[in-house]
């Protein structure tokens, strides 16, 4: 048996994002974006058609760490009334930070003893939430779920609950356009990171199969070309329906080893996110050679080839890209990688991994510690 469920309703193609007032639909609203020029247009631009926002929150760095979204959710207890819906308008951290925002609905405590596994999920209620992604990467705007980072602390929290799959995803690749080369690398990377993620995964089904292999094809076909023409309409488009496609498939599995392995490697060495979690695809596509069902048949329609093969022909394609696979380029000695290996099987992304330690350690060249009698 296998099920498949996503309720998000999806608006996607140039010039998207004028429907988003429509969407609206006369709701009070607080604006999550950043701060810089272009999102202030953005946000300009959306409130001549939906009217001016509760509150905008513009302050969001990368990999939102949970201090801030403590400070910056403590704002909307100043607000006269409450929002009746959040908009996010921006890449994957923004779409994390407001889905935190959602949940906690101004009492920021309540929030986080749910994400520490301290509350039941009826304790949360989430906000409406549209989801306006300006990079294609993520796949945050169709899932239930959120990154938050305790930097202090060492950790990664994931933030779950079936209201946070945002009510309407807008997916306007213009939007996309003129990013930069270094972050149109790393967003591409992390969907082909989420694709690939859910085929080596004890959660897949032939949906989420079909999705992972349209999505991992198109970011495969589109991103070292996109690379050579970053403002090129037609390629951003193809860039934003693979990233798309790759959280409809996750979406249903969650991620599993590369994103295990990843966290603390952003944590420790501050490897950004995209590239900690796709390094290690190919080490990862060799552990699980053989394998038959999903993930065999998945990786035979995306590289035209078995294992072996399709672990070289993605490391090929990461090193066009600039993207080294040996570990000891993040400043990882042996030592750690090896601690990375056998600890991240333990957390609940690295339970959903099909492979096993023995094998992973061998793709890694180690080998598994044999203990003393």
């Amino acid at each position: 048996m296998w099920s498949y469920r996503n309720p998000v309703d999806v608006r996607f193609g140039q010039g998207s994002f004028a429907v988003l007032a429509e969407l609206l639909a006369g709701r009070s609203y607080v604006l999550v974006t950043y701060g810089e020029p272009y999102f202030r247009s953005l946000a300009e631009e959306l409130q001549k058609s939906a009217g001016k926002p509760l509150l905008t929150i513009d302050d969001i760095a990368p990999n939102p760490d949970i201090a801030r979204l403590r400070q910056q959710t403590a704002r909307f207890t100043a607000l006269a009334k409450q929002p009746e819906a959040i908009v996010a308008l921006g890449g994957g951290s923004v779409i994390d930070s407001a889905k935190v925002f959602a949940a906690a609905r101004g009492d920021f405590a309540a929030m986080e003893n749910y994400l520490r596994k301290q509350a039941d999920a009826a304790t949360v209620s989430p906000w409406p939430l549209i989801a306006v992604p300006t990079t294609a990467g993520t796949g945050s705007e169709v899932t239930c779920w959120g990154t938050v980072w305790d930097n202090a602390a060492g950790v990664k929290h994931s933030l779950a609950h079936p209201g946070l799959y945002p009510e309407y995803a807008v997916v306007d690749p213009a939007l996309m356009v003129g990013k930069s080369q270094e972050l149109t690398v790393q967003t591409g990377l992390d969907a082909l990171s989420h694709a690939l993620e859910s085929l080596w995964n004890r959660n897949a089904n032939p949906v989420s199969m079909a999705h992972a292999v349209a999505a991992a094809r198109g970011v495969l076909s589109t991103l070292p070309a996109l690379v050579g023409d970053l403002r090129n309409l037609h390629l951003r488009e193809r860039m934003a329906r693979a990233a798309t496609l790759a959280g409809f498939a996750f979406s249903n599995t969650k991620t599993a080893i590369a994103h295990s392995l990843s966290y603390p490697i952003t944590l420790r060495h501050g490897v950004p996110h995209g590239i900690a979690c796709s390094f290690s695809l190919p080490m990862i596509i060799r552990s699980v050679a053989g394998r038959e069902g999903i993930c065999d048949e998945g990786l035979r329609a995306i590289f035209g080839a078995d294992a072996a093969g399709a672990a070289e022909r993605l490391e090929a394609t990461l090193a066009k890209l600039g993207v080294a696979t040996d570990y000891r380029h993040y400043g990882i000695e042996e030592a750690e990688w090896r601690n990375l290996i056998e600890s991240a099987f333990e957390g609940e992304r690295g339970q959903n991994f099909i492979g096993s330690r023995q094998d992973l350690l061998l793709a890694a060249g180690l080998k598994e510690k044999v203990s003393a009698a």
